[in-house]
């Protein structure tokens, strides 16, 4: 009898899972991805226990007609591409037909689904890949679907699983990453009945981000927009000076469908060139319009990897437009208000909405209580406004009285009619001002229609790209100090010394021709087997940089002559290190190599710490500076400047001072 025998449907397709369902979060990702497919306009992902317990996804889309549920959960069942011509311009999430038969087979699934027009919708329960009841329901278009005991029959793959804070974590960034690519699609995320995540789903993506990572990181983003013949760029990137310790905040969409890729994540880097710091990143997120031919998604079965037809043609127009975008922009970063305090005028405000909010709340009649007066305690809870948790250290004073009703005609009193107005509507704006000063959880659908997140200052000296600095003198020698109409700046002598340097030696090193000297002796350099075949497979790359190598032996080169340009006494050194760049990155172009041999230069030539400069040198520093193509960083991204505007100024020494005006009551109470 033979050995070789046709695997069972159900454990072909546990095996199929292993690819496709890896943890909760992909289980998340691939029905919200279903949900996007089918025209939905808001979905709902609701948790439990990090969705080891209980993963739930409602959506607003077409549903699925009653003759296609069962089908649905069939292997290889889709009703994405029809030929294999359609595999090669696939424009949806999924097409594999992989998603539902592989968590069926391994979880415990309950759908309801209903199709516009119908009369009935459909429920299906299936556990273990074995369909359990199939009937009629009712419910409303769209999809729900519920997904519980998850790896149940496989027990092994639990114990891979991590800890429950990092399997949210997970299912956290994949609905982020999926808000970031679909703007117009209204997500909300509940986790153990607490609220993660609210999108408003009008288009916005600034505001997406700024739900995301914060309103002052949303304050912080440029739009950026290029195309060429092939590609559309668009999206938003952040300024230099707001980064982060790794590349897992740069969001990169192709036709909406999130991916990751190295080549494009390094384009966007070096779409900054030198403006930031060594080990630092941005926060991006582009996304990229192609024709589906150019773009091959069948790589994986999760679908993170993609191959692209002319990559290097996308790279140089994602760098281009990050650069073009950025370099039009004042990157002097100013001190942080938060250092001194919030203003005066934003203490009157924050109060006055307080009062206002509180005012809803206030029983008829009721005067709302002194600053200095205790609130009168209550056996019932009180109600906060925003419904925000309890603070333990606030103010009694601050903590409104409830509304209590003791006989049906006080339901008309004008303390209920002002609750009611409050509630009557989910989407009306929330006392506390600007709703995307509330945390992302509480951003409703619609709330966030009006909001502009402006990152430009709209000051007159700011319409300059780098201001006209008046020196004043210098500190501790090693900073310089400045003013221009709009306040205070600080040089780093040092760092603006390096970037005059090394704009003047890149346009020296580039003007060098591409003679070549002859060694008088010949270098013959040796490599290892696999550096060795990498170096023969890019020969005519490192001829067209000057290095013109000839094979010598299994693993040796020799190198008969050299560009004029290297350094006496530096030549093998020279050469080495462009052959070790060509080994590491698969390529090298000598704009390249001679912009890192201008960073050096210009750092060893540029002015130390603790070096003082006579008034004439510092002014001949600081007209120099403004010259440069980039004032603002040094060539390792460090700032070469930071500002401390007018009302910075006035701040630290109390010229702006807190309005009195709460506490005149109580001068009027008083004789003196």
């Amino acid at each position: 009898m033979g050995k070789i025998h046709e695997l069972d449907t159900v454990l072909a397709d546990q095996i199929a899972a292993g690819e496709v369902i890896e943890r909760p979060a992909s289980i998340v990702k691939e029905l919200v991805e279903n949900a996007l497919d089918a025209h939905s306009q808001r979905v709902d992902i609701i948790v439990e226990n990090a969705g080891l317990d209980s993963i739930r996804v409602i959506d607003d889309g077409d549903g699925i007609a009653s003759d296609d549920v069962q089908l649905a959960f069939q292997r290889h069942a889709t009703s994405k591409i029809a030929s294999r011509k359609d595999l090669f311009k696939v424009q949806t999430m999924g097409f594999r037909g992989e998603a539902l038969p592989s968590i069926a087979s391994v979880a415990d699934v309950k759908m309801v689904t209903a199709q516009a027009g119908q009369d009935a919708g459909t429920q299906i329960h299936i556990r273990g890949g074995k369909t359990l009841e199939e009937k009629p329901a009712a419910a409303r278009q769209g999809t729900d679907v519920r997904v519980t005991d998850l790896f149940f029959n496989t027990p092994a793959r639990l114990k891979y699983l991590k800890s429950p804070q990092t399997e949210l974590t997970r299912i956290t960034d994949i609905i982020n990453r999926l808000a970031l690519a679909n703007p117009a699609v209204a997500f909300s995320f509940t986790h153990n009945g607490k609220e993660i995540f609210r999108s408003a789903g009008n288009d916005n993506l600034q505001q997406v981000i700024a739900a995301i990572y914060g309103i002052k990181a949303g304050r912080k983003m440029l739009p950026i927009a290029g195309q060429d013949d092939d590609f559309t760029v668009s999206g938003f990137v952040s300024l230099p000076e707001l980064t982060r310790a790794s590349r897992q905040y740069i969001t990169i969409t192709i036709n909406h469908r999130y991916i990751r890729n190295f080549e494009l994540t390094k384009a966007i880097i070096q779409g900054y060139e030198s403006k930031l710091m060594v080990g630092r990143y941005p926060i991006a997120v582009v996304n990229i319009d192609l024709d589906p031919v150019l773009v091959d998604v069948n790589v994986h079965p999760a679908k993170r990897e993609v191959r692209l037809s002319k990559e290097a043609q996308l790279t140089k127009l994602i760098a281009r437009t990050i650069r073009q975008r950025i370099a039009s922009e004042n990157l002097i970063p100013d001190i942080s208000p938060d250092a001194f305090g919030p203003s005066a005028d934003e203490i009157a405000a924050l109060d006055q909405r307080l009062n206002e909010a509180a005012g809803h709340y206030q029983v008829s009649g009721a005067p709302n209580p002194r600053p200095d007066e205790a609130a009168p305690q209550s056996t019932q809870p009180a109600i906060r406004p925003n419904n925000g948790p309890a603070d333990a250290d606030a103010d009694d004073s601050q903590v409104a009285a409830p509304v209590v009703i003791h006989h049906v005609g006080e339901l008309d009193s004008p303390a209920m009619r002002a609750f009611d107005r409050r509630y009557q509507d989910e989407e009306t704006a929330q006392p506390f001002g600007h709703p995307l000063d509330a945390p992302a959880a509480n951003i409703r659908p619609g709330s966030a229609k009006n909001i502009e997140l402006d990152v430009h200052d709209k000051s007159d000296e700011s319409k300059r790209r780098f201001p006209d600095l008046q020196y004043i003198g210098q500190l501790q020698g090693t900073f310089l100090l400045a003013q221009a109409g709009d306040g205070l700046y600080i040089v780093d002598q040092h760092a603006a010394q390096e970037r005059i340097n090394y704009e003047r030696f890149r346009k020296e090193i580039g003007q060098v021709s591409s003679a070549q000297q002859a060694f008088l002796v010949p270098l013959v350099l040796n490599y290892s087997t696999v550096d060795a075949m990498t170096i023969n497979h890019h020969l005519d790359t490192l001829a067209g940089v000057g290095l013109n190598l000839e094979p010598f032996g299994q693993n040796s080169f020799i190198l008969r002559s050299h560009p004029t340009w290297f350094k006496e006494g530096q030549e093998e050194d020279t050469a080495r290190e462009m052959i070790e760049w060509l080994i590491k990155d698969g390529k090298i172009t000598v704009r390249d190599f001679r912009m890192k041999t201008a960073i050096m230069m210009s750092c060893k030539r540029a002015i130390r710490a603790n070096h003082h400069l006579d008034d004439r040198e510092a002014r001949a520093l600081l007209r120099r500076l403004p010259k440069c193509e980039n004032p603002f960083n040094c060539p390792h991204g460090r700032p070469v400047t930071v500002h401390f505007n007018d009302s910075d100024l006035e701040k630290m020494f109390k010229r702006i001072q807190d309005s009195h005006t709460p506490f005149a009551d109580e001068f009027d109470d008083h004789e003196f």
